[in-house]
């Protein structure tokens, strides 16, 4: 939508073609972008394509050749309503308020939460939001900015987001608002957070509440520091387990920026698909630096920050999947032993580790998704790969990318390529070439841009599991800069 909008103030027609579920998130955007008379047409997901191509073929022609009607010239921009919402009476009055819903029609005249996730939450009050203050040494009427440049990571999970500089307002998204560090405060009470956890909030904030593009491209993120010990998250045992409140809470937050700050509502101001439940509740996880092999860097020092700074780094695990990789057991017998499924699979039977056990966990990876993998090992597995060989996490990156080659005849049988590759008239990187002139039997990555594609991530425990989920690198955000 900025695109089209940036070339009708430029004097240049445009239509939109979209589905008729999209078309109240069209009339949003573009009001929002300052062209309210934008043209569109809806497309048909069942009907025949040369039947529908025909028709939809002449509804554009004629709108980039009709001129413009006079209420279609008409410019001006939506002004989103930030009043504080307050509310007087008893808690229990006060409840019954915050939990109310509206019917959303385009997704079967079910109720939709008008000011929180759908879940409890608790009372912002005045004094609640004046304790959650006190967590900053920022003023509550400043308006969230980034605290330093922002730099896309290249060819990391979320580093589709564009480079940014300092000190410029975050807008949040779908509906581009501002808000202030007071109106983040409100949304950490809601979600149960303590004063010591708001410095990480506010960082959360700052990377826009995690939901990218605004149709719900993230929303779980990574810590990175020794803050993790100070508010008590848990990194070992059930970390992505209930019953650990600074973990639960803080991931929680970012829904609640995307649907209060953000103005998210389902089929009006977004256009998703179903949701995805790894990320629906909230999603964190917390690195374990004092895990890390010699040599290897935490994720602070990956993404440029000091050893000792703690971050926050937003991420889409519900790309890739998400899940225990494998039973404990069966990597004990491989690495101790040399007996197991493992074992056999890596070809090692009857030698005692160390083992590379990669080969195990990426199989069958790219099958049917394209990208990098977030792991999340524990200090033994680092440990024995450390020992085989891989004395940096760059190292494993590098393997995992290049473990993703196939041939273009392979890729071209790929569905997400058609659209990354421009409809394959864009230029491959590596060859410098259309992508549609490379011969069928030229190697690309399936796994992504780049080895930073992969992210791993270190966690505390004894039990020889992991989990694996799409991720990558993306931008990381200061949480010291907002104590």
């Amino acid at each position: 939508m900025p695109y089209l909008a940036d070339l009708e103030r430029a004097g240049i027609p445009t239509v939109l073609i979209d589905f008729g579920e999209e078309t109240e998130k069209i009339k949003h955007d573009s009001l929002i972008f300052g062209v309210p008379g934008l043209r569109f047409v809806e497309a048909s997901r069942t009907a025949p394509g040369p039947e529908e191509a025909e028709r939809i073929t002449k509804f554009v022609l004629s709108a980039l050749t009709s001129p413009l009607t006079e209420e279609e010239k008409k410019g001006g921009r939506w002004a989103s309503s930030e009043q504080r919402v307050l509310f007087e009476g008893t808690i229990e009055d006060a409840e019954e308020f915050y939990n109310q819903t509206e019917i959303l029609p385009r997704i079967g005249n079910v109720p939709f939460a008008k000011y929180t996730d759908g879940l409890p939450i608790v009372i912002p009050t005045e004094e609640r939001v004046e304790k959650m203050l006190s967590g900053t040494s920022h003023k509550p009427d400043e308006l969230i900015i980034l605290q330093r440049d922002v730099v896309p990571v290249e060819g990391g999970g979320m580093g589709r987001i564009r480079a940014r500089d300092k000190g410029q307002v975050v807008k949040f998204m779908p509906l581009g608002r501002t808000a202030t560090v007071e109106q983040v405060a409100v949304n950490a009470v809601m979600a149960g957070c303590k004063p010591e956890y708001f410095p990480v909030v506010l960082a959360i904030a700052e990377s826009g509440g995690g939901t990218g593009d605004g149709r719900g491209n993230g929303g779980g993120f990574v810590m990175s520091g020794p803050i993790y010990k100070e508010i008590g998250m848990n990194v070992s045992y059930g970390r992505f387990s209930p019953g650990f409140p600074a973990n639960k809470s803080i991931a929680r937050v970012g829904s609640l920026l995307w649907r209060n700050l953000g103005g998210y509502k389902e089929s009006v101001t977004t256009i998703m698909t179903y949701g995805s439940p790894s990320t629906n509740g909230g999603f964190i996880c917390a690195e374990y630096a004092e895990g890390l092999p010699p040599g290897w860097k935490g994720l602070n020092e990956e993404l440029g920050f000091n050893k000792d700074e703690s971050i926050i780094m937003p991420m889409a695990p519900g790309e890739g999947g998400i899940g225990q990789t494998w039973m404990p057991g069966i990597y004990r017998w491989c690495q101790n032993s040399g007996y197991g499924a493992m074992a056999r699979y890596l070809e090692v039977e009857g030698t005692p580790g160390p083992h590379n056990w990669l080969p195990y966990l990426i199989e069958g990876l790219w099958a049917a998704r394209e990208g990098g993998i977030t792991i999340v090992m524990v200090p033994s597995m680092a440990k024995d790969l450390y020992d085989v060989g891989f004395k940096s996490k760059d190292e494993i990156y590098e393997w995992i990318w290049n473990q993703s080659f196939e041939t273009v005849k392979k890729y071209r049988l790929r569905g997400a390529p058609d659209y990354m590759t421009n409809g394959w008239r864009g230029i491959e990187r590596t060859s410098g070439k259309p992508w549609k002139d490379l011969p069928g039997d030229y190697m690309v990555p399936a796994g992504g841009a780049s080895p930073r594609a992969n992210c791993i991530i270190i966690g505390a425990g004894e039990e020889t599991s992991c989990q694996r989920f799409g991720g990558g690198h993306g931008s990381g955000y200061s949480i010291d800069a907002w104590r």
